[in-house]
């Protein structure tokens, strides 16, 4: 009897393969995130971070016809977007959440806008890129080569900066000036340093980390393209996680993991199904339900421990 499917190996290490793919651009906005959410702000503009990084990625490269003065660009652009950020935010002391929601809103308008003056209805096509990598030997294992061999170079690099950031945060001085900066701020002017500083400092390396994340959406994982809208939520899922995982890079790396993990397998179901195109839409919304179950789970844990914290303090009263 003939099997004319894909063997469950082949679509293990597929789906594998795209979970680290598309888990990269939220895990990399997600270790900017992390950084605003430890200095006391709520970074709900992500999103359009993420957006414009990614089209400032794709414009510049295709201008230039150098994908890495495109990645350059976003990361200096992402600097501008996070200085901005804290403009309204730690100086002029606006709602982050407004501050937020409208830097979305003026991302999906502006780059949008843009693309179609500049490059047509179509947005951007071929820029220069980066080409995925295949590793020595590990291409050759079975399973293993085809899971982590042939992948755009931000995913790897993605992987060093986790390691990068959890030593920033928890090990240096300044990663501990960011913490104290949003959990005792007087604490910290007390020694000696200006909390609204540390504010900036985050607010400036969360662009950065977006600017990353949008070049990669372009540059490293869509061969060289810019569409509207292109970001597609993955800002909002990067700020799920950096509250699931408490702030924690490793933690909130494997969060991005699981968003793309159920992302893959949507593509994965979406394929089976492609006949019946309703149900082909709905596997895509996997991933968003999944997050939106993961807010409630923290918002639930959060709950229970401060029930639970009271009535601990009752009973001492008692």
């Amino acid at each position: 009897m003939n099997n004319s499917g894909p063997g469950f190996f082949t679509v293990a290490s597929s789906t594998l393969h795209m979970m680290l793919s598309s888990a990269t651009p939220v895990a990399l906005a997600a270790l900017g995130g992390l950084l605003t959410e430890h200095a006391g702000i709520m970074n709900i503009g992500m999103d359009g971070m993420i957006l414009m990084g990614a089209f400032v990625a794709a414009a510049i490269s295709a201008a230039l016809a150098s994908a890495m003065l495109g990645v350059l660009a976003a990361i200096l652009f992402g600097v501008i977007v996070g200085l901005f950020f804290a403009l309204f935010v730690v100086k002029l002391r606006s709602d982050e959440f407004i501050i937020g929601c409208a830097l979305n809103t003026l991302a999906l308008g502006l780059t949008g806008y843009f693309a179609r003056a500049w490059f047509g209805t179509q947005g951007i096509r071929d820029a220069a890129h980066f080409a995925k990598l295949s590793i020595p030997l590990v291409k050759d294992v079975p399973f293993v080569g085809d899971v982590f061999s042939g992948q755009s170079v931000f995913v790897y690099v993605t992987w060093l900066l986790v390691a990068v950031m959890w030593l920033f945060v928890y090990r240096t001085p300044t990663g501990f000036w960011i913490r104290a900066a949003g959990e005792s701020p007087e604490t910290l002017r007390t020694a000696g340093k200006n909390p609204e500083r540390m504010k900036w400092v985050a607010s400036i390396l969360c662009g950065v980390f977006c600017g990353l994340a949008g070049a990669y959406l372009s540059l490293g994982n869509l061969n060289g393209t810019f569409v509207e809208g292109m970001s597609d939520s993955r800002g909002y899922i990067a700020f799920a996680c950096v509250i699931f995982s408490a702030a924690n890079p490793a933690k909130a790396y494997l969060a991005a993991l699981m968003f793309g993990f159920f992302d893959a397998l949507g593509d994965q179901l979406q394929g089976v199904i492609r006949s019946n195109l309703p149900y082909a839409y709905l596997m895509k919304a996997i991933p968003y339900v999944i997050t939106i179950v993961m807010m409630v789970y923290v918002v639930v844990r959060a709950q229970r421990k401060r029930e639970h914290t009271a009535k601990q303090q009752l009973k001492k009263l008692n």
